[in-house]
């Protein structure tokens, strides 16, 4: 299968190599795909992108018109993917529904950690010779509530981390898994009023865009520890800074941004102009934003490597690719034989 692979990392090169043994005809480019640069894709049957790549109904026009019959995100989210267009289209979409759930559960739960113990600010002091413990008060996890909102692998891995360290777990998900490992299953508004910690672990769509606005924070108990390594509109940035100024959030631990497209993966600290949102963010001490990293490690990489190129596999012999498939209703892959994942 010939293949144009959008927005590759240096770091992601040997992982997708190791992952496709030669098998397709990968063609791997650092420009994310847009409708200019669309053009690439020319020739090819099937595109690979990332959560940031433009895939709009306007640029799977232009793939459709080239010929493209298959999308591949390496992601689990499939929101950056205009799916109907593509089922317009009988363009096949596939992502990657599971990937070392333990590396995003492992970040969050690493964000939370240096918020508590203000390690940035303390590792900054230390590098100018100043020892002084004043401002670097934390509090102990151990008996605290934490509150995860999505109970899917991610979730389920978090909760683990945070019951080893002592902490009392509930749990809100409109699937609540039968087995949750001991997760206390409640509402969210319960989960709201009691959690001293919220992490929140599920994809974004129309039902869950800004869950966490000014009503639920103002359901929240003071001081509240928020966390999001899942999708940066979960959030309603302007929401969360107004109940930054007046404490009710007394931490933000971010790996996404409401407004990241175009601006997450990329040096921007030339630029003469910043985003001015995300900048008002910055300026709190309470705040520790990472760039989309939750997925970085060795082991989710060639995860995600693996499960990409098996999807083209799958799709060159004419199968569904089981779990992995995200096409819309009248997307509908060619009767054959089914691979459940």
């Amino acid at each position: 299968m010939k293949v144009v692979a959008y927005s590759i990392k240096p770091f992601e090169k040997e992982f997708l190599s190791k992952a496709n043994k030669k098998k397709h005809d990968i063609t791997l480019i650092s420009n994310p795909l847009s409708a200019e640069t669309a053009i690439y894709a020319e020739g090819k049957d099937a595109v690979v992108v990332f959560t940031n790549d433009d895939v709009s109904a306007g640029v799977i026009d232009i793939l459709a018109d080239m010929g493209i019959r298959y999308i591949a995100t390496r992601s689990a989210g499939t929101d950056h993917i205009d799916r109907e267009a593509a089922g317009r289209h009988g363009i096949k979409v596939a992502n990657v529904p599971y990937y070392s759930p333990e590396a995003i559960a492992e970040h969050a739960v690493a964000l939370a950690f240096a918020l508590n113990r203000k390690l940035v600010q303390a590792n900054e002091h230390s590098h100018h010779f100043n020892f002084s413990n004043d401002g670097l008060m934390g509090f102990n996890f151990y008996g605290k509530t934490v509150g995860i909102i999505g109970l899917g692998n991610t979730g389920l891995a978090v909760a683990a981390i945070f019951k080893g360290l002592g902490c009392k777990v509930i749990g809100y998900d409109l699937n609540f898994p039968a087995d949750a490992g001991g997760i206390e299953p409640v509402t969210l508004s319960y989960l709201y009023a009691h959690s001293d910690i919220i992490t929140l672990h599920v994809p974004l769509n129309a039902g869950t865009k800004h869950i966490i606005n000014k009503t639920s924070v103002q359901q929240m108990k003071d001081g509240v520890m928020l966390i999001n390594t899942s999708r940066g509109a979960l959030i309603n940035t302007e929401d969360i800074i107004e109940a930054l100024y007046t404490d009710k959030i007394g931490y933000l631990g971010l790996d996404v941004y409401e407004f990241e497209k175009g601006l997450f993966f990329e040096d921007h600290e030339k630029d003469d102009q910043k985003d001015q949102l995300l900048a008002a963010l910055l300026r709190f001490d309470n705040v520790l934003v990472t760039p989309h990293q939750a997925y970085l490690t060795r082991e989710a990489l060639q995860g995600i490597a693996d499960q990409t190129i098996k999807n083209l596999d799958l799709w060159q012999q004419n199968k569904c690719v089981g779990k992995a498939c995200a096409c819309a209703k009248n997307c509908q892959v060619p009767a054959a034989t089914t691979v459940h994942q």
